[in-house]
């Protein structure tokens, strides 16, 4: 309590608060310090003396509170409760006048688009939520929809505002933006590894990445890491400007970095113009970049564009060409993957190419061998594509060796002998032992046990490997029947986490449709796939049953789809399998009502506000099923707005439209009244 505290130590316990916050946000954010750094220490020794003195005058956003926090024991997940989305890549002018091209179309308009250009940083995209102006949390981009908790991590970093410098901030504000490692503390920290004896970093991503990942704060606070905002997530309570680069220009008054090389184009040609201009900078620039970004820069535009299903159509990255370099083909290995497709792997003279270094390549397919005319022993080009993928780009033939052989796709597979066969049309040559074929057997647990999939913690590759290789794992199902001493007998595996292992199992076995369908490893089911498959039939006994002209009726599923689909499903190993799964506990919930019956089919809901009852994504996740589509802003198409406490502007929109405005009893109300049990 703060009444038995005299009224003038709290008076200067804020003016020290707004005196050091201002000073850093001088200092992290603007570049342009004012207070000297003996004022400045003076003021935060005197502020440990008073919270000190008076306990009770500690506050979350107080200075004091960057660091000291106890180490986490892991992270836990935070689902955000507005995607963040991934970005179209483009890779050359015509790329980039395509896309300027589909956003007039879909405008119906020939006037210039007027875009918001900016460095697209080589980092870890996060995001971060204010409640009333105070740093609540900040969450890795995960996969999009689920992150990592790393708020204590992100406290520590001088450039993230605990408290932002306004009073007219939205009540809930999401900002999204890229932490970073800049090239000065990539260099410093490296050479504080090898006095160390210790070893560095590849480059500042993986650096910035290591560090986020820190369970100890402590670790965190002392690598060099900023923060650049360049985007709004969630906003309750407040409104922001209309155009993306004044945003940004509002974040950046509130207490945010945002780039300094940011800028606005008036039409593609400006935008191309930027590309080049700073590509020619890049090296010199104080933090890697690997790309721009474009964004439409009318928010309203923006609405208007939409998205696709993982990225928006109102921007794209334009990625600088991909380091190259030079090297030796030694060999070419082949792999079999999950699919049983056959992949030549080139096994290179290690190289550093694009901030690592690199000894194996991809050579796609037998076409793309024939294409390139590579042969053992060539000198070939590597590009790490798009900075991720290593592949062979190109042959120098001038430097070919004498004795240079000739690479030989096999007829057999390398790992079961099985015949390799070519399906007319398609590139890719296939395993036909299925999983008889101890590869195709180790890529589908894999898949089956990965974190988009069943998620099943603590079973990674070289596990799978010996389990299968031990003769312990010979199907999906098998996981399922493991027990503690076959676990324990594994190479670098005690007894705590073979129990931790067979837990995680256990969790596994409550799962959802969609992520079911999706571990099943069908040919071109994806998550999208999965999740409109579950959607549209609502439970496995329908799909199943459904034939390849049924199958086409589900969003986004065509002939191919359809047809890979019907074939999986009328092949008894694989329902054997399901069955075994079923038997083992593998469990979910329907997804929907049967496709057609959906009671909320064609209605756009909005949710507004802070929910008790149900968190965010569970009311959304309940919608769905019954066939809403849930959007972020309140339009005439609306047709319910479920408000919440804290609601603000989407809630005035819905009065002002007059649309039908549910409270959290209303929705739960509606949704049992639907049969949803909650």
């Amino acid at each position: 309590m703060t009444k038995n505290i005299p009224q003038e130590k709290q008076q200067r316990v804020q003016q020290l608060h707004e005196t050091l916050n201002r000073a850093n946000y001088q200092y992290y954010v603007l570049d342009t310090p004012e207070l000297p750094d003996a004022e400045y220490d003076r003021c935060l020794r005197e502020l440990q003396a008073l919270e000190r003195d008076y306990p009770a005058l500690i506050t979350p956003d107080s200075p004091t509170q960057r660091v000291g926090a106890q180490p986490l024991a892991a992270f836990t997940q935070i689902r955000h409760e507005m995607p963040m989305l991934s970005l179209d890549n483009a890779f050359s002018d015509e790329e980039m006048h395509d896309f300027d091209r589909r956003i007039c179309d879909r405008l119906n308009s020939t006037a210039p688009v007027e875009y918001a250009c900016e460095p697209k940083l080589d980092g870890i995209a996060v995001s971060l939520l204010y409640r009333d102006g105070i740093l609540e949390r900040a969450a890795t981009r995960g996969d999009g929809s689920v992150g990592e908790d790393i708020t204590q991590n992100v406290r520590t970093i001088y450039s993230v505002p605990l408290k932002l410098l306004a009073d007219d901030v939205p009540s809930v504000l999401e900002v999204r933006g890229e932490i970073y490692m800049p090239k000065a503390g990539f260099d410093a920290l490296n050479a504080k590894a090898r006095e160390a004896g210790e070893k560095g970093f590849v480059n500042p991503r993986n650096a910035a990445a290591g560090s986020l990942r820190q369970l100890d704060p402590r670790i965190t606070a002392q690598r060099p890491l900023e923060l650049c905002v360049y985007s709004v997530g969630i906003v309750e309570g407040g409104s922001l400007p209309d155009r993306h680069t004044a945003v940004l220009e509002q974040l950046n008054r509130w207490g945010f970095r945002i780039n300094s090389e940011m800028a606005v184009a008036e039409n593609i040609a400006e935008c191309l113009d930027y590309y080049r201009k700073l590509g020619e900078k890049r090296a010199q620039l104080p933090y890697d970049i690997d790309g721009i970004v474009f964004k439409v820069n009318s928010i309203p535009l923006q609405k208007r564009l939409g998205f696709v299903a993982r990225a928006p159509r109102w921007a794209t990255a334009y990625k600088f060409p991909a380091q190259e370099e030079m090297t030796r083909l030694l060999d070419v290995e082949f792999q079999v993957g999950r699919t049983g497709a056959v992949t030549p792997v080139a096994r290179l003279e290690p190289v550093f190419v694009g901030g690592v270094t690199v000894s194996n390549a991809t050579l796609h397919n037998r076409d793309e061998i024939a294409r390139l005319g590579v042969k053992i022993g060539d000198t070939v080009v590597i590009r790490r594509a798009g900075d991720v993928i290593p592949q062979v780009v190109s042959v120098v033939e001038s430097r070919r060796p004498e004795g240079a052989r000739t690479i030989e796709f096999p007829t057999h597979c390398p790992v079961c002998e099985s015949p390799v066969e070519a399906t007319p049309g398609e590139a890719v040559a296939r395993c036909s032992g299925g999983l008889i074929c101890s590869a195709q057997r180790k890529q589908a647990i894999k898949h089956f046990a990965s974190r988009k999939a069943m998620d099943i913690d603590g079973l990674g590759d070289k596990i799978v490997e010996q389990l299968v290789d031990e003769g312990l794992l010979k199907s999906v199902s098998g996981l399922y029947h493991l027990s503690l001493a076959p676990l324990v007998a594994l190479e670098r595996m005690g007894e705590k986490s073979a129990q931790n292992l067979l837990d995680a199992l256990e969790m596994s076995k409550n799962t959802t449709l969609p992520k079911f369908l999706y571990a099943l490893g069908i040919r071109e089911v994806g998550e999208a796939t999965a999740r409109n498959l579950a959607r549209h039939f609502g439970d496995l006994a329908p799909l199943m049953q459904a034939d390849e002209e049924a199958l086409q009726q589900v969003e986004d599923v065509g002939p191919v789809v359809a047809h890979y689909v019907a074939e999986f499903f009328q092949q008894p190993h694989n329902l054997e399998e399901i069955e075994a799964l079923r038997q083992a506990g593998v469990h979910w919930e329907a997804v929907v009502q049967e496709a057609g019956s959906q009671p909320l089919a064609g209605q756009t809901w909005v949710l507004t506000g802070k929910l008790e009852t149900l968190s965010r994504s569970e009311a959304k996740d309940y919608l769905q099923r019954l066939g809403a589509k849930v959007a972020g802003s309140v339009s005439a198409n609306t047709h319910t707005v479920v408000a919440g406490p804290g609601a603000g502007s989407k809630l005035n929109k819905a009065r002002e439209l007059n649309l039908p405005v549910l409270d959290e009893d209303g929705l739960m109300d509606m949704l049992r009244g639907q049969g949803i049990e909650i």
